[in-house]
């Protein structure tokens, strides 16, 4: 008969090393994949609320511009003119120009 003898299996300091980095490892990834995943996502929704306020400021700016637009009309001017008990005489405009 045989005898078995059990054999010890010895595992270096370097090999300790090695499976601590790839434990590490293995916990570590997933969880920063996670946390970078929900990092981007806030900042893609900050992103969207920022482009809907350009477009909702973009709309009101656009606004602003007709309404000025109606309020400079020959028109309109005249109206304020004559209900502030002022007349339009074309003849007291003088241009002035910048001709050197």
């Amino acid at each position: 008969m045989k005898k078995s003898t059990k054999r010890t299996v010895k595992i270096l300091k370097g090999e300790k090393l090695l499976y601590a980095i790839l434990l590490f490892l293995m916990i570590a990834v997933p969880i920063s994949n996670v946390f970078i995943k929900a990092l981007l996502s806030e900042t893609n929704i900050e992103v969207e609320q920022l482009k809907n306020e350009i477009e909702e400021q973009s709309n009101i700016n656009e606004s602003l511009s007709m309404q000025i637009n109606e309020l400079a009309s020959l028109d309109k001017i005249q109206e304020v003119a004559k209900n502030n008990g002022l007349t339009y005489n074309n003849d007291n405009i003088k241009v002035v120009s910048d001709n050197h």
